[in-house]
């Protein structure tokens, strides 16, 4: 078994790893199972099931990454993989058993046990349900992705980490059309855990929620277009923290100076009743595990506290140019990728308001229920993302639907902005992409009131 091997010959390989000097060796071995099965036109049109394994070796040296992988990880390989990255000359030091983690995840319906056969009823369910809403629904998409992964850190600090995750992703897209007008709705949900997550949230509500949305922007007049206050509903998610704020607080993207919080510690970046936190603790949340993709254990990470800036989320590497502790932030979409400061389940924290009294108080102003994709600068903060599920507010009350809307602003000047913050929070899921690499995380906020941002619509 090749975990065991690595546990026998580590202090061999990185003592080979090293012997060209290097502030930091490392050995990740990581095995994937994975399952996507797709349901497109009534019938499943994809299966992609398999098994992955490999080691990836990284050292560091000078505050420089060197990087090698295999998918034949036999102790040859592995010895000469770090052989070639130890051409760099120098001194290095290893430490033998200092510290060893050991994670997993609980499970009440594990999908390592259970056929692919099990799995393609989860997409017939929403799949029917999404069709029993008639002829203006057009097509319907439903995938299923589960994933258990295997992974052991060993490094030259005498570290030694396991973790096993396995998670499970589940989301129904719609398109609806009506008089030649067509429309999308869009939902998704995702577990740390296993097939339990259907017994908490079956697949029809998942796909009411998606057809109900498509349904809903049929009859949805065309946004406006202006400045608005903008009311981001709880059940949003919390893509734009995510995006246009949580990416610039990653200490790689400050120390390239690719980020408008750069050296900006301890400064005001945010309304007073706002407090930003990445969390990769919570049991079952998409972005959580037992230690990261570095061996670091799980942490709770303050990054805005009452509205000032407190803290970078770290990885090893970022950590080291600064002499400080990585904050458990380091990840990596496999083996064969170095890992880089990542976010995990990052979120607003909730305040004390009532929601309702929230909208109850908006004179006229955007609700904002569900938001879709987008773009961001890091450097700048300004974002433009599109809004899935959009509602004017007009005298507190909400009144019909609008369509087509994308907000435009920018990340620091609205947080700023915020002048009242629900007492609820609401998640959404996703993966996050940087660097061409993909990995899962959570999201959240509760509802947020922002005294003004522009609308983009298609009516002045």
């Amino acid at each position: 078994m090749v975990k065991d091997m690595l546990k026998e010959k580590s202090w061999s390989l990185l003592s080979e790893l090293l012997s060209g000097g290097g502030q930091y060796g490392e050995i990740f071995y990581e095995r994937v199972r994975m399952c996507r099965i797709r349901l497109e036109d009534n019938k499943i049109d994809s299966v992609q099931c398999g098994v992955d394994e490999g080691v990836g070796i990284r050292l560091i040296k000078d505050y420089k990454t060197y990087y090698g992988y295999t998918t034949e990880p036999t102790y040859q390989n592995l010895k000469e993989i770090a052989s070639t990255l130890a051409r760099a000359n120098g001194q290095g030091a290893i430490k033998v058993g200092q510290r060893h983690i050991r994670g997993w995840t609980n499970l009440l319906i594990d999908p390592d046990d259970v056929e692919v056969g099990f799995r393609t009823q989860f997409l017939y369910r929403a799949n029917d349900t999404a069709r029993s809403y008639g002829d203006k629904v057009k097509q319907v998409t439903v995938v299923l992705m589960d994933r258990s992964r295997d992974i052991l850190v060993i490094n030259s600090l005498g570290e030694m980490a396991e973790d096993t995750q396995k998670r499970v992703v589940f989301f129904v897209d719609v398109t609806a059309q009506e008089n030649g007008l067509m429309q999308r709705g869009y939902e998704s949900v995702g577990i740390r855990g296993g097939f339990e997550l259907f017994e908490r949230m079956g697949p029809e509500v998942v796909a009411r929620r998606a057809t109900e949305r498509a349904l809903l922007m049929l009859r949805a007049k065309p946004a406006p277009a202006g400045s608005f206050t903008v009311v981001l509903a709880g059940q949003a998610g919390g893509t734009m923290i995510h995006e246009a704020v949580g990416h610039g607080l990653e200490a790689d993207l400050v120390q390239k100076g690719l980020s408008v919080y750069k050296d900006r510690i301890g400064q005001r970046v945010a309304s007073k009743l706002i407090t930003v936190i990445d969390d990769a603790t919570p049991e079952e949340r998409n972005g959580s595990f037992a230690v990261d993709d570095e061996g670091v254990p799980a942490q709770r990470t303050t990054l805005i506290q009452d509205g000032y800036l407190v803290g970078y989320m770290y990885d090893r590497l970022t950590a080291m140019k600064e002499g400080k502790q990585s904050t458990g932030n380091g990840r990596r979409q496999s083996y064969a990728h170095i890992p880089m400061v990542r976010m995990t389940n990052t979120y607003i924290a909730p305040g004390k308001e009532n929601p309702e009294n929230i909208i109850a108080d908006t004179d006229k102003g955007i609700l904002v229920v569900k938001m879709g994709g987008g773009e961001v600068n890091t450097v700048t903060g300004d974002f433009v993302f599109e809004v899935m599920e959009g509602y004017m507010i007009e005298k507190g009350e909400i009144t019909y639907p609008i369509r087509s809307a994308t907000l435009i602003g920018n990340g620091p000047r609205a947080l700023q902005d915020v002048d009242a913050v629900g007492s609820d929070l609401g998640w959404s899921i996703g993966t996050c992409g940087k660097d061409g690499q993909g990995v899962p995380v959570a999201d959240a906020q509760p509802t947020l009131r922002i005294r003004s941002m522009v609308l983009g619509g298609t009516e002045v």
